[in-house]
């Protein structure tokens, strides 16, 4: 295999957050020595998280074997995934702004046509589906753990309480037509065709659109690491993983 130097686009802030983790680990294991310190411990996970690259691809690049790869980033992302912000303490913090928006996204997986639970109708693929929370700004605070394709929005929010969560903080919410029939604080747009709403409808939800468009940025970052483009592991990690890019980002974003 040919190796070669490659960047990675996130700042140093990254780096140094992510090298204190596994340091701590290793005092609190009481291990006296590993391959790599704790420094270069840190960028193949980053590596793997935003870019994709494979184990077998870093295990080349930094010298090591693919198992000690695997170690290593397993180790780092039960990390950073015991770190991420749960839903009810996001809530408490989203009854403070004016408004959140909530949107589901499909994480796509490497799974055959027979693998029904995993596939999304909407979509036309298999993936996961994961709950995106934005604040009015277009940030992301939240992202849920991750269920098969084949689940609907609606019943993704119920699922992970999200409706509950948000109606007992007050909090405000903006979500499109996959939520319809949540009620409470979530508000969705008119469902029809366009050519049959009424002028005042058609209004109503041009204005929610630009509203929930802001939501698309959230979903941007969160697919900003590459590895959720096009997911090669076993399903039940992919919550682990997501919640571990949630946290990262937070940890370098604030």
């Amino acid at each position: 295999m040919l190796v070669c130097p490659s960047g990675i686009d996130l700042s140093s802030s990254a780096l140094r957050f992510l090298s204190r983790l596994p340091a701590a680990r290793r005092l609190e294991r009481g291990t006296r020595w590993r391959r790599l310190s704790a420094d270069r411990q840190a960028l193949p996970v980053l590596a793997h998280l935003r870019c994709g690259h494979t184990h077998a691809q870093l295990a080349a690049g930094f010298g090591v074997g693919i198992a000690t790869v695997h170690r290593y980033v397993a180790e780092a992302v039960e990390v950073l995934a015991a770190l991420a912000p749960d839903l009810a303490t996001v809530a408490r913090t989203a009854a403070r702004k004016a408004f959140v928006i909530l949107d589901g996204t499909l994480l796509p997986i490497d799974r055959i046509a027979a693998d029904r639970p995993h596939y999304s109708g909407k979509h036309r693929k298999h993936g996961m589906n994961v709950q995106v929370i934005a604040d009015p700004f277009g940030r992301l605070p939240w992202a849920s753990p991750a269920l098969p394709g084949a689940v609907h929005d609606i019943k993704a929010a119920r699922t992970h309480g999200i409706i509950v969560a948000l109606a007992e903080a007050g909090v405000r919410c903006w979500a499109d037509k996959g939520h319809q029939g949540t009620g409470t604080t979530v508000r969705v747009p008119y469902r029809g065709r366009w050519e049959k709403l009424s002028e005042g409808r058609r209004a109503v939800n041009v204005s929610h659109a630009k509203i929930r468009a802001l939501g698309e940025q959230a979903m941007a970052t969160l697919k900003s690491w590459r590895l959720l483009r096009k997911l090669r592991c076993s399903t039940t990690r992919i919550t682990d993983l997501v919640k571990a890019v949630l946290t990262l980002h937070l940890a370098t974003s604030s």
